[in-house]
């Protein structure tokens, strides 16, 4: 788990707060508690590891409202939301809006913990895939214009004698093209240079 990450709760039950915070931290797990959307978003900059923990109904902006705002801002904290009037059709909604859980009240805390680990996973995970799509960026960023040709037919299956033949150059200047794509893409076989072809294609978020 990223040992920075932090759990984000906004609730206004000053209560339900106190005693979150405490289970939070009794794990050892960073936590800061807010008692309204607004409050959270007059204090949470872009790009903080963690996830967000979200009462559904509040005073103000809900819970279902600041996840729909902070989507529309691109910002990819994960979200869990909890509420204690919760009916399938908020699930459902919450869900398809990208929470990766939701929770009625009560709740046992040992399931509570266990989405909130599974939430800071989740963030650690698309931190590191992120990461890994920026530096494969930089390196396509030195390919040549017949560099990027040769490294997308090659990492599509095709041979050095069917790429000459589309490129209209000999198999030998091929050959020396698809060095220069693996030493700059610092690729040691072609299913790694596959992998991060793919992984550039991918559509996952920023």
């Amino acid at each position: 788990m990223t040992t920075d990450a932090t759990v984000f709760v906004v609730d206004d039950d000053q209560a339900m707060r106190t005693s979150l915070q405490w289970l939070i931290e009794s794990t050892g797990m960073s936590v800061q508690t807010y008692e309204s959307a607004d409050v959270f978003l007059a204090s949470y900059y872009p790009g903080r590891a963690g996830c967000l923990l979200l009462d559904v109904r509040m005073p103000g902006m809900s819970g279902l409202e600041l996840q729909g705002y902070l989507a529309r801002q691109g910002y990819r904290l994960p979200v869990i939301l909890i509420t204690g009037h919760g009916d399938v059709a908020m699930a459902v909604k919450a869900m398809k809006a990208g929470a990766v859980d939701f929770i009625e009240k009560p709740f046992h805390d040992e399931d509570l913990l266990r989405s909130i680990h599974n939430a800071l996973e989740f963030d650690r995970k698309h931190r590191a895939s992120r990461s890994a799509k920026a530096d494969i960026a930089m390196r396509l960023a030195e390919l040549t214009p017949r560099e990027h040709e040769v490294m997308t037919m090659v990492t599509d299956g095709k041979s050095n004698r069917e790429i000459a033949a589309a490129l209209g150059v000999s198999a030998k200047t091929v050959e020396a093209h698809r060095a220069r794509v693996m030493e700059k893409m610092r690729a040691d076989s072609l299913a790694e240079l596959v992998r991060m072809a793919l992984l550039a294609a991918s559509d996952s978020p920023s």
